[in-house]
């Protein structure tokens, strides 16, 4: 039995494509990271987490970028391709 698809960022496999599906949290929070190119349909990955499980990096769009575990909870995801 396959297991289920990741339901947001911070449940995804790491080094795992996947698609966001919707951005949620505050919206300052929403607006920054579509400023960084983070918008539904954008295929991402988990690179790296930190030792101690936070911050987690991203890499998306050519560019790595880190964000909270807390953040990435907000953010939800399906399984997707490599761009």
């Amino acid at each position: 039995m396959a297991a289920p698809p990741p339901a947001n960022l911070d449940q995804a496999p790491l080094g795992d494509w996947v698609r966001v599906t919707r951005i949620g949290g505050p919206r300052g929070f929403r607006r920054r990271l579509m400023e960084l190119g983070v918008l539904p349909g954008t295929p991402l990955r988990k690179t790296k987490v930190a030792p101690l499980g936070d911050p987690i990096e991203l890499e998306l769009r050519g560019t790595r970028l880190s964000i909270r575990r807390a953040e990435a909870a907000q953010i939800d995801v399906a399984p997707g391709s490599e761009p």
